[in-house]
């Protein structure tokens, strides 16, 4: 099936003699990559695909064209790295050489943001069906109507077969992801891993948009039945996703947002969510999508003979996922956006057992936790990592920031001002100890959720509430239904000096970790910080 495009790619310059497969739907995407070997169908009729070595984003091979648009315009560093023009030259000619032998080629256009005033036209040109299948589950899908007259003003090549030369292409291995902000496109070699595309669609995002006042957000979001809405920051493991995917609230979206005058609007068409671990007993919403036609599942184990899968196999990666149209979750919102947020989650997995499952902030004080973006890794999800370790990703997604931090964070900081949204810190992490201490279990899922409802349907407001002596904010006595002893942290620790010493640890990581933005926070934000003994 060979359908034509409203604007060809010799349009573009991308000269190709490839059968080119052009915005197909599922099914025949599902049946191309079967035919093609590229996945297996589970029992219950999901894609499940295999990403080879890559099972994750490839944060180091990531480089940004430094020219006169981007050069006083990009956070330059270990996170922006920048590509000369002339290693751009010689990528994107190699690049379009191997495009014009391939034999197939999928290309989906598609919509980066559901907001039509801020979204852009996105093409995906991959050399892999299920690639095409992921991009175009996950961003937004135009109308017939809007695809006859389509036209991409951003384009993102895919090519898992291509291999970089580093010194010819400026690079670092045979894997690169070029993003060129002035020729409007992405090139992506050497990798299978599907959420480059996902998030280099973020990237541009986050580029464009604060230019247009616009606060793009790494986070979820939906709407309670009083019609309000809540985000939710958060790191990967921080329960994002899961804590988004509550049936007795509308879902906007799981992962990307944009923060209008008008509205909080869904970046994306679908979900990305991870399935280590996952539980129809957990998590029943997002276990469900696993038994969907139209769903793919990433480095999913899977018993060869009955199709049944294991998402309790972590041989491959710890980094098992799932994607699926966002309509799969029930009671999602019919136009992907809502209004602006009453109340801010910032969400952390703290293995150090410091921080209470929920605490009250200030302003200042959520630009501060915003700004640092704390979580914790522990042992056993990487390799190496023996003990808890303090990781700050700033903005809650530093590895998809091409600005300085302090431009989304100050246009957070107004967009709350402006609209007098509540900021709350939620710990989903670990309580009595640290995660590594014998005994020691993580928040209770249903603890957290009855906090979270608390906060959001505006009850918890009416609770009493102490200041904590380390971070500065609010913490609640009591909250129906929440074991009291699990809100004050130090009282949950067996040896309350043991809990003293690691909390002081864990405020010398922040103030170290903040030292990088006190040249660009006003003095509100800098007494927020956590205080030393």
């Amino acid at each position: 099936m060979t359908a034509s495009l409203s604007y060809p790619l010799d349009k573009q310059g991308f000269a190709t003699n490839a059968t080119i497969f052009a915005n197909l739907g599922t099914a025949p995407l599902v049946e191309h990559a079967l035919q093609r070997g590229e996945g297996q169908l589970t029992k219950h009729g999901a894609l499940l695909v295999d990403t080879g070595k890559f099972t994750g984003r490839s944060v180091k091979d990531k480089f940004v064209v430094r020219d006169a648009i981007t050069e006083d315009q990009i956070n330059w560093g270990a996170i922006n790295q920048p590509m000369t023009g002339e290693h751009w030259a010689n990528l994107k000619a190699d690049f379009l050489a191997a495009l014009k032998d391939k034999d197939e080629l999928f290309v989906a256009d598609l919509f980066g943001g559901s907001q039509p005033e801020y979204r852009v036209n996105v093409r995906v040109v991959t050399q892999m069906a299920w690639h095409s299948l992921f991009v175009r589950t996950l961003l937004v899908r135009p109308s017939a109507e809007e695809l006859a007259g389509f036209v991409p003003e951003y384009t993102i090549i895919n090519l898992p077969s291509f291999k970089a030369n580093p010194e010819r292409h400026g690079c670092r291995s045979d894997t690169v992801i070029a993003v060129n902000f002035t020729e409007k496109l992405i090139l992506i070699g050497n990798t299978e891993y599907s959420g480059e595309m996902k998030k280099g669609v973020f990237g541009l995002l986050n580029f464009l948009l604060p230019a247009q006042g616009v606060m793009p957000m790494h986070c979820s979001a939906n709407i309670g039945a009083d019609g309000k809405s809540a985000i939710f920051f958060g790191l990967s493991g921080t329960g994002k996703t899961t804590l988004s995917a509550d049936a007795s609230r509308t879902l906007i979206g799981d992962d990307e947002h944009g923060w209008s005058d008008q509205a909080v609007f869904n970046f994306e068409g679908g979900c990305y969510a991870k399935m280590i671990n996952l539980s129809a007993e957990g998590e029943p919403e997002i276990y469900a999508t696993t038994q969907m036609f139209g769903t793919i599942l990433e480095n999913v184990a899977m018993d060869e003979a009955t199709r049944e899968l294991d998402f309790t196999d972590a041989s491959k990666t710890e980094n098992t996922r799932g994607a699926y149209p966002i309509e799969f979750i029930p009671n999602t919102s019919e136009k992907n956006l809502g209004p602006p947020p009453s109340n801010i989650i910032l969400l952390t997995a703290d293995a150090f057992g410091v921080l209470p499952p929920i605490a009250r902030l200030t302003p200042d004080q959520a630009m501060y936790h915003f700004l640092s973006g704390y979580t914790a890794k522990v042992a056993g999800t990487e390799i190496g990592v023996t003990h808890p370790e303090a990781t700050f990703s700033t903005c809650f997604g530093a590895a998809f920031m091409p600005r300085h931090p302090s431009v989304y964070g100050n246009l957070l900081k107004k967009r709350i001002a402006d609209g007098g949204a509540q900021c709350w810190l939620v710990n989903t992490g670990w309580s009595g100890g640290k995660a590594t201490d014998e005994g020691i279990s993580r928040m209770p899922i249903k603890a957290t959720r009855a906090l979270l409802n608390a906060a959001l349907d505006g009850s918890l407001n009416n609770a009493e509430f102490v200041r904590d002596p380390n971070f500065g904010f609010e913490v609640p006595v009591a909250v129906p239904g929440v074991d009291s002893k699990l809100l004050d942290p130090r009282s949950a620790w067996a040896d309350p000096q043991a809990y003293d010493a690691t909390a002081q640890e864990l405020v010398g990581k922040f103030v170290a970790n903040f030292a990088q933005f006190v040249d660009y926070v006003d003095q509100g934000v800098l007494e927020s910080a956590p205080k030393a003994a």
